[in-house]
């Protein structure tokens, strides 16, 4: 027990710490002042290049997507998820003592023995394949589904329409991560930053408002003119799960058969089957999943 409580009091004590030095310095790896930087170049590009002309600069519930930005890429952490994710990391460490199991004994390779660029493709495209299959659970189990359903309550898509999720999600997709992740060996810090703000970017972008699929490019990379049917309100009943469910990566969508972009979707409907129901502030979002029934 008392091995958990040190893991509580260090990790408020290490994340408070890392957040004050985020803030208070800047470099290159830095995240708080990276998501920012990346966040205006992409709502730019929006300005400069909007596909729904009509759309306002500030969208519906812009604000509410900008709070959830700062919240769930920043505070979530510092609130819940360092410790739950430390903790869940030790338990799991803990029962593999108790089986015998290593999970070194299993490490398929050390990307850190890979020269820099194929060890950091590699990385970014395990994480990528993993993160795609736990994107479509997130669509096919009813338990996850509701938690999903906040980031698909998005009306008007816009960058910050990115980062606004439940905070259980990241729970969801750091646990199923993390033995692909073991079996590959770990890498370092400046290389997963690498990976991150690279997701991130593709990420906004995919949401935002501009009409962009890259040419030829729309096979390797998600794009906004596919991820917006991904948000679709309606599609047909024999993908009602869901489509492209690429993250960065479209190329799994076409590998597997989930891509779909029957039309140009510049002005379809998003959202879900009775989303006309689902809260419309951050507070009862966030509990919808406990409260409802189904």
């Amino acid at each position: 027990m008392e091995k958990y409580l040190d893991i509580f009091k260090n990790s408020y004590s290490g994340y408070w710490n890392y957040l004050v030095s985020e803030v208070s310095s800047f470099h290159w790896e830095n995240y708080f002042y990276g998501l920012i930087i990346v966040s205006l170049v992409v709502w730019g590009l929006e300005l400069l290049f909007p596909w729904r002309k009509s759309q306002k600069v500030f969208r519906k519930d812009f604000w509410l997507d900008t709070f959830y930005m700062f919240f769930n890429f920043f505070l979530l952490n510092l609130i819940v998820l360092i410790f739950l994710s430390n903790t869940a990391e030790q338990l799991f460490n803990d029962m593999l003592g108790f089986t015998g199991i290593n999970l070194q004994d299993f490490q398929l390779l050390d990307l850190n023995t890979l020269p820099f660029g194929l060890g950091l493709i590699v990385f970014f495209i395990v994480s990528d394949f993993v993160q795609w299959n736990t994107h479509r659970l997130l669509h096919r189990i009813p338990f996850l589904w509701n938690f999903h359903k906040v980031h698909h309550s998005v009306k008007e898509m816009g960058f910050a329409a990115h980062l606004r999720y439940h905070w259980m999600e990241p729970i969801v997709y750091k646990s199923i991560l993390y033995i692909p992740l073991a079996i590959i060996g770990g890498f370092e810090v400046q290389s997963v930053a690498i990976v991150h703000f690279f997701a991130l970017t593709v990420g906004h972008l995919n949401h935002a408002n501009l009409g962009w699929d890259y040419g030829i490019l729309k096979y390797v990379f998600n794009n906004p003119k596919m991820h917006i049917w991904h948000h679709a309100k309606n599609l047909p009943s024999h993908v009602k799960y869901g489509v492209n469910f690429g993250l960065t990566l479209s190329v799994w969508d076409y590998i597997f058969g989930s891509n779909h972009i029957p039309k140009d979707g510049r002005d379809i409907e998003l959202g879900f089957a009775g989303d006309e129901d689902f809260p419309k502030d951050f507070v009862t979002q966030e509990i919808y999943p406990i409260k409802t029934k189904k």
